[in-house]
């Protein structure tokens, strides 16, 4: 009975709406009059009055040079902007209460005397640490930061260090972004020459230094971050980037007063390297005008980098009447020093790139490897067969097209600091051909070194 009553339901809407099929038409016609009703409502809800047929506008360009009173107000809204996402990180007592109240509500037991929290406990201290802490304690900041804990907490001095380290990056990327003076993201190069002009007496490492050679300071920091943040040489680099590398954390290392030497001599930054890498320039430039020709620079490292080579590097470099200038040098300089690097590689490569194919053959390879022999004869050494050399940087590098290395190839093989040093630098080739007698074999002689070191008397000794 209950199906029967069902269908006479049906028959009589079927019948009440008329049994008149509706062409394709007309059913896509109704389909767009609903939607448009929509679209109306939706409008009207939102109080938009964008006409349907308009882009929004998603470009603003910047206000021209005599647009002054434009600039003076960009300048001004970033200005407020910067200030107040400043005043939205925690200060050193909300930080102090922070690590006040994690101590409050660890979970025992310690680890290695180290305090521990669990999830529960981590959200109670979200509870009571305020508006600005809350950021940080999600579950996703949680998961990360947890170990192999078999109770499920983690340290609350990672945790503490994890906050402490946001806080800075944001402190840091705020006041880099008062020296960015076009709004956009990037550091020009004046930018960050301001930056850390301004950053020197706040670093005690520096106090040493004189400030007539602060500009010369300067200038070598700021090559650094260049160098290696802008390969394509636009003249301009990202702030993201800036955080991201570890220069900013060497510059800063020299906050701490007790630096040890050893960590010094290994920071670019240090008042020892920068003074060590221009007293290197002094004494390179022979006649003293304050620029070094290719004689000059010949004499550089060990005196052993091939005439070809340094004809390359004055022929792509910026030179001024055929002599390079302090900041070309540091360019130089770090290529050499860092050539286990891709962006030092990529500056190397060019210069071996004779005919600007993106790939260096055997013509390129003999080309250069020519000085080296040459080099070999005037110290009264056998000149080494050219096939074995090349037959050897094939095989170090593998490319993936038969006979020609391209940059990707000489980054990936891992063997770029040793292919560059065989084609360009006679100690460097000669290091390579004599690797296996500079290094002792550690398995037959491995005791008798340990005895000799032992007794205080060397190898050579003996």
């Amino acid at each position: 009975m209950a199906a029967e009553s069902l269908k006479d339901k049906l028959r009589a809407y079927v019948a009440a709406k008329g049994t008149t099929k509706r062409t394709e038409e007309e059913i896509e016609a109704n389909a767009s009059a609903q939607l448009n009703e929509l679209h109306c409502s939706m409008k009207d809800q939102t109080g938009a009055v964008e006409r349907d047929n308009e882009i929004p506008r998603f470009y603003y360009k910047l206000p021209g040079e005599d647009e002054v009173l434009k600039q003076k107000l960009r300048e001004e809204s970033r200005a407020v902007f910067l200030q107040r996402r400043s005043r939205e990180l925690l200060d050193n007592e909300e930080l102090q209460n922070l690590w006040f109240l994690l101590e409050k509500h660890h979970t025992p037991p310690l680890v290695l005397e180290e305090q521990m929290i669990n999830y529960e406990d981590f959200l109670k201290v979200a509870e009571q640490s305020g508006a600005k802490c809350r950021p940080f304690f999600t579950a996703c900041v949680f998961a990360r930061l947890l170990h192999k804990d078999p109770y499920g907490r983690l340290s609350i001095m990672q945790f503490f260090n994890y906050v402490m380290r946001k806080v800075w990056l944001h402190q840091t990327r705020i006041g880099l972004s008062l020296y960015d003076v076009a709004g956009q993201g990037y550091l020009k190069e004046s930018d960050l020459e301001n930056y850390i002009l301004e950053l020197i007496p706040t670093l005690p490492q520096l106090d040493g230094l004189e400030k007539t050679f602060y500009s010369f300071y300067v200038c070598t920091a700021v090559r650094k971050f260049f160098f290696f943040l802008d390969p394509l040489r636009t003249g301009k680099i990202k702030i993201q980037d800036v955080l991201a590398c570890s220069f900013l954390d060497d510059l800063l290392e020299l906050r701490d007063e007790d630096l040890s030497k050893d960590m010094q001599d290994s920071n670019w930054f240090s008042a020892p390297t920068a003074l060590r890498v221009y007293g290197q320039y002094l004494n390179l430039d022979k006649d003293h005008n304050g620029m070094l020709s290719k004689e000059e620079l010949g004499k550089y490292g060990t005196g052993t980098l091939t005439n070809v080579f340094l004809d390359r590097v004055f022929q792509e470099c910026l030179t001024y009447d055929g002599e390079m200038d302090y900041k070309t040098y540091l360019d130089f300089v770090l290529a050499l020093e860092n050539r286990k690097e891709p962006q030092a590689l990529a500056y190397i490569f060019k210069l071996l790139d004779i005919n600007n194919q993106g790939y260096l053959d055997v013509f390129s390879i003999n080309y250069f490897f020519r000085a080296i022999q040459e080099q070999m004869s005037l110290h009264g050494q056998e000149p080494v067969s050219f096939q074995d050399v090349k037959n050897e940087i094939f095989d170090m590098v593998k490319p993936r097209e038969d006979q020609r290395i391209s940059l990707k190839d000489l980054i990936n093989s891992g063997q770029g600091e040793t292919v560059s040093s065989i084609l360009i630098d006679l100690n460097g080739f000669w290091t390579y051909e004599n690797r296996e007698v500079l290094v002792p074999d550690i398995s037959d002689d491995g005791d008798s070194l340990g005895d000799s070191c032992d007794k205080g008397t060397s190898p050579d000794d003996e």
